[in-house]
């Protein structure tokens, strides 16, 4: 995959900095073993705390846009209301949509999903298949 390639890009929104980049690097790793389509962290607020930060989350979104559409998984609350109104607004990239799915086990899905370059209602599809996951 290359980088004029039109694929899916992943934005993972959380309250915290350090969440979305850790889930970004795992998810990431996990990917691993091809190309993996890009994926960005908007977590926390400008001034490092927690929080959400529209701004954040509409850069992230341009960062990983390569004309297939974007995924935003959010961890809760605000991240939700705020990637709603970004989307009402039309600040972020044509083709972007809140996924509903767990923000760690979505994550992964859905940019495994993408790697492969999958659509972005497919990679919406397996972040959201997710929430089936049974760990016993």
């Amino acid at each position: 995959m290359t980088a004029a390639e039109s694929v899916v890009g992943v934005v993972l929104v959380s309250h915290s900095a350090a969440v979305a980049e850790s889930v970004a690097a795992l998810a990431a790793g996990l990917a691993a073993g091809g190309a993996v389509a890009p994926i960005a962290a908007a977590g926390g607020t400008a001034d490092g705390g927690l929080g959400t930060n529209a701004d954040r989350i509409v850069a992230a979104a341009r960062e990983v846009d390569r004309g297939a559409g974007v995924a935003l998984l959010v961890d809760l609350g605000s991240s939700v209301l705020t990637v709603k109104a970004l989307l009402v607004e039309g600040d972020l990239p044509e083709g972007a949509r809140l996924v509903d799915a767990p923000f760690l086990e979505g994550a992964v899905a859905a940019l495994v999903a993408a790697s492969t370059g999958a659509p972005l209602d497919a990679v919406a599809t397996a972040a959201t298949e997710a929430y089936d996951y049974r760990k016993s």
